[in-house]
């Protein structure tokens, strides 16, 4: 019986080997292509092969996608559980605003204990939700400023009359 790999968390940082990520990324498209060749295969040093399924090529090539713009990269199961410093650092925000979300209701969260467990899936679902959010704002402004001619003002004249307004702003 082989033993069970740990799952945990992982972020790959893209490194020097810059050229090896793209001509693996290159060799993993043209294998892709290849329809004739069959299945992908991994060669080790010592020549055992091993067949790639699809959906593990797609991750690798997403993988290395990634790390061919420079970008990190995690892997982490998604049945994992996160504590709330963990969410808090996946989101880019303080913990206290994670137990904020947690008491309003937008992350849903385990409390077997004293501590609060989130299920990494939750938490990347609040952060699509809100990325999408974020998305919708900007279009509606984008939207707001073309209907309201805005994108034809000289963008000096709009910062000197905002400046204005705010000097003699009226407080109540």
């Amino acid at each position: 019986m082989s033993a069970q790999p740990d799952l945990d968390d992982r972020t790959y940082l893209p490194g020097s080997e810059q050229a090896d990520v793209l001509d693996f990324l290159a060799a993993l498209r043209a294998r892709g292509r290849d329809a004739a060749s069959g299945g992908t295969r991994l060669v080790a040093a010592d020549g055992h092969e091993i067949e790639l399924p699809d959906g593990l090529l797609d991750v690798l090539v997403q993988v290395a996608v990634a790390m061919r713009a420079g970008l990190a990269v995690t892997v982490a199961p998604h049945h994992l559980t996160l504590s709330t410093q963990e969410a808090a650092d996946l989101l880019g925000v303080s913990r206290m605003t994670v137990v904020r979300l947690l008491d309003a209701g937008q992350i849903p969260f385990e409390q077997p204990g004293r501590h609060r467990r989130l299920r990494l899936v939750d938490v990347l679902e609040h952060q699509d939700r809100q990325r999408r959010h974020a998305e919708q704002a900007l279009s509606d402004m984008v939207a707001d400023s073309e209907l309201l001619g805005l994108y034809d003002n000289d963008p000096q004249a709009v910062r000197e009359a905002l400046a204005h307004a705010r000097a003699h702003r009226v407080r109540g």
